[in-house]
């Protein structure tokens, strides 16, 4: 039953492969966007602005407390993917033990931190007195779910690793489904607010962190069965997973404080320019999800490959995902870009608004698939073991270079063009330093495996 779930990315063709990998975890990102939408929708519709306003500030500050551990389940993905692609059952078996009591440990912990201290973090984000109130009510009763969003996180990285990204994106739409139900129930019938919203949220959480311990349970038989009575920290492979995910959490942490520098940028052209430009950006989260889902089959088939000292399969892999994500890119980010004026209406009818939004997509849009081309390369380096290397070029090359042009090219020319011109320009230096590491890294990993070729 199981096997049938599985990819075999160390034969057989490719391309078929990585699209049947991606596409339900494309899918996967773009039901969650929509889940989220319908919470934000509910909210601002039944609940009042100020609920709404207290419900979409906290989101920034969630990522930058979670994001860590959800770095760590992308190092849970590489190292099973690795040991998986070896054919290393007893290898497979630690990592998946590990990864399951490390998820509940450190939901635990995470959990703990956000409950404590929300009120204290949206103090120090000058959060309004008439929002904090809610918003910190919003958070205690979201971090109570953390542990169940970290089960789920290390235990969809787990079958992700073995090729099945078909069935986290079935129990997402059975839980998301049940998400946006209760938010109608607890907010429309019972006037829960903010506080139903969150209610709603953790249920869903526990909902699909079953499904996922529920699925590794029944793989009896199977390297990445789960076994509860044998979970334990196996230390080299926490080592393992830390070595990948503590570079991929802090690079996420990072990456929301140069976002926070840019949108204070953006804040300073007023109101209308903060509408349109955050219309436009939550339309670009679709084109996002899209070429990210290539980001992960990067990291995955090459985690695999490795394992089984396929280094000419990597470069097929490199080469066929960079392809890929450029399509998709310059596809999707094309449509948005023809259809801006109508997408952006669904969010607000006011034409400055519009106006607005309208020029961050003519500049985004068409050359979002830089940044798919850029989390790809990071992929394939992060696939290779290599941990540090592709997050000080993502910090330096994004997040440093931005920081740098807001502070003179911007300076020089405080203009929304000149600031939105910082993305593709980043993307584009990122991507080729990524391009000559990896370059580097498959030479020194070819003279590493020649002995066992």
């Amino acid at each position: 039953m199981t096997k049938k779930y599985e990819i075999n990315m160390c034969e057989g063709p490719l391309f078929s492969k990585l699209i049947l990998f991606a596409v339900p975890l494309m899918l996967s990102s773009i039901l969650q966007l929509l889940y989220n939408a319908a919470d934000v929708i509910v909210v601002g519709r039944f609940a009042g602005s100020s609920a709404l306003a207290a419900v979409s500030s906290t989101g920034s500050l969630i990522n930058l407390i979670v994001n860590l551990f959800i770095g760590l389940s992308v190092g849970a993905n590489v190292a099973a993917a690795r040991f998986f692609g070896a054919k290393d059952d007893q290898g497979v078996h630690e990592v998946v033990h590990t990864s399951m009591l490390l998820s509940i440990i450190g939901g635990i912990g995470v959990g703990i931190v956000g409950f404590t201290c929300s009120k204290t973090f949206l103090g120090w984000m000058d959060s309004p007195p008439d929002v904090i109130d809610q918003a910190a009510l919003y958070m205690k009763i979201y971090f109570c779910g953390m542990p169940a969003q970290m089960i789920y996180n290390f235990g969809a990285s787990i079958l992700r690793a073995i090729g099945d990204t078909r069935r986290p994106l079935i129990f997402l739409t059975i839980s998301g489904a049940v998400n946006v139900v209760l938010n109608l129930i607890l907010v429309i019938v019972f006037h829960m607010g903010v506080a139903g919203v969150a209610i709603a949220t953790i249920v869903s959480q526990i909902l699909s962190a079953t499904f996922v311990v529920i699925c590794l349970i029944r793989a009896k038989g199977s390297s990445f069965c789960l076994n509860l009575k044998k979970l334990r920290i196996y230390r080299s492979k926490l080592m393992l997973i830390m070595q990948t995910g503590i570079p991929a959490g802090i690079q996420g942490s990072l990456f929301s404080i140069s976002n926070v520098l840019i949108q204070s940028s953006i804040n300073s052209f007023g109101s209308t320019a903060m509408a349109g430009n955050g219309a436009a950006g939550n339309i670009e989260g679709f084109i996002y999800v899209a070429m990210n889902a290539f980001h992960h089959a990067a990291l995955t088939f090459t985690s695999q490959n490795l394992g089984a000292h396929n280094l000419a399969r990597i470069k097929r892999v490199a080469v066929q995902c960079v392809l890929i994500v450029t399509i998709v890119g310059i596809a999707i980010g094309g449509g948005a870009m023809l259809a801006a004026e109508p997408l952006l209406s669904i969010y607000d009818s006011d034409p400055e608004v519009i106006a607005f939004g309208v020029l961050r997509m003519q500049i985004i849009c068409l050359t979002y698939f830089g940044c798919g081309i850029m989390d790809v390369m990071g992929g394939l380096m992060r696939g290779l073991g290599y941990s540090i290397t592709p997050m000080i070029v993502s910090l330096v090359g994004a997040c440093g270079f931005r920081i740098f042009w807001i502070y003179t090219f911007f300076a020089w020319n405080p203009t929304l063009t000149c600031l939105y011109t910082s993305y593709p320009i980043s993307w584009a230096l990122t991507a080729a330093a990524h391009a000559v590491c990896f370059i580097i890294a498959m030479r020194q990993m070819k003279r590493k495996l020649m002995p066992a070729q």
